[in-house]
């Protein structure tokens, strides 16, 4: 009798393990992807020492502002688990209309939805694409979190949310990076987010190449050092771009306060950061936008990107959005874009312009 019990209890333990295999995903370490570039347009090559613009937008998988999510609330007392269908199609022209006024050169997507019970399983890059299709001959697109099924009573279905990156000129490859994991059981692990860096390589004329980065970390986990190793990881990165003269950016949601803003959120929101923020291994090397000086300055309000979907908030309160950049590029003007953004997702459109490097000079 027990003999057949240990039987029944070891297949149930390994249909339940192959379960878990077949709906969750494994990414790769490091990964080539496909580069999409439409070739009924034009996408050119970049040229050394020209401007270029580009815009960093967590969109919110296109949700808004009008719920508080389970997730919102640090007690997971939020009382919506999605947006509606007509939010969703309303925010995804919005982005669009933002995106084609502002036209810059690179767009860097977070929480772009595929294939999620949330969102209607809708692929919100290529809808977003359909609008913006004359804009961006080339598109990367990586995801960082993928389940067939979570078993959690507030998803109880599919996730899927992407990195995206748009560019008007050519991408030549891309590729995913994966970066440290939150620590967890190994059975929570396989449902977890897993965050990497999207990495877009686009073409220069004098036969180089620019490293255009896009990524979204993790929020903090209490107890753990995982944003600390995501840093860590995504600084070694750059500092090898660096070192091999390679020009490079990268923007995204750090979830990450700059320098001495964590002292002017109220006690009741800080618990997703620390006081020390880890961000500093970046910006002791390299320049950001929004800077040190910008965020705490007397013009600070200009620079907030965050507007949490809390109803105690009652407008964008800390900044966690940022472009890094090489110090070989030259930053020209930038700007968070506030005046007609603040309900279209909980973040703030981040945007940069710069002057390449020029090439060198050839005896």
């Amino acid at each position: 009798m027990k003999a057949r019990l240990l039987v029944i209890v070891v297949l149930l333990t390994g249909l339940f393990i192959g379960f878990v295999y077949s709906v969750t995903w494994r990414p790769a370490a490091h990964e080539h992807l496909p580069v999409t570039c439409n070739p009924k347009l034009q996408a050119p090559s970049l040229v050394p020492g020209q401007a270029l613009k580009v815009m960093t937008w967590n969109i919110q998988y296109l949700a808004g502002k009008r719920y508080v999510f389970w997730y919102d609330l640090d007690d997971g007392s939020g009382a919506d688990e999605r947006p509606t269908p007509e939010d969703l199609a309303y925010n995804l022209d919005e982005v669009a209309r933002v995106i084609r006024d502002e036209q810059p050169d690179i767009v860097l997507l977070q929480e772009v939805s595929d294939g999620a019970k949330n969102t209607d399983y809708a692929d919100q890059l290529a809808l977003l694409q359909e609008r913006v299709t004359d804009l961006y001959p080339c598109s990367s697109q990586a995801f960082d979190w993928k389940a067939d099924f979570v078993p959690l009573p507030h998803i109880f279905g599919s996730v899927g949310t992407k990195l995206a990156t748009l560019s008007r000129y050519h991408i030549e490859r891309a590729e995913r990076i994966q970066l440290p994991i939150q620590d967890s059981n190994l059975l929570a692990r396989q449902f977890q987010p897993k965050r990497a860096l999207l990495v877009s390589y686009l073409s220069l004329r004098d036969g180089g190449q620019m490293a255009v980065i896009n990524t979204h970390l993790d929020r903090l986990a209490q107890g753990t050092d995982t944003q600390q190793r995501q840093v860590q990881a995504t600084s070694q990165l750059l500092d090898k771009f660096e070192s091999s003269g390679t020009p490079w950016l990268i923007g995204g949601d750090f979830n990450l306060l700059p320098l001495g803003q964590y002292r002017r959120l109220p006690p009741e929101q800080r618990s997703r950061y620390q006081a020390d923020s880890a961000l500093h291994v970046l910006w002791d090397k390299y320049p950001m936008i929004p800077d040190n000086t910008e965020v705490g300055g007397i013009d600070r309000s200009k620079w907030l990107t965050h507007f949490p979907n809390d109803p105690s908030i009652s407008g964008p309160d800390r900044t966690v959005d940022y472009l890094f950049y090489s110090p070989h590029l030259k930053r020209v003007d930038a700007r968070v874009r506030r005046e007609d953004t603040l309900l279209i997702s909980d973040h703030l459109p981040v945007i940069g312009r710069f002057l390449l490097p020029a090439a060198p000079n050839r005896l």
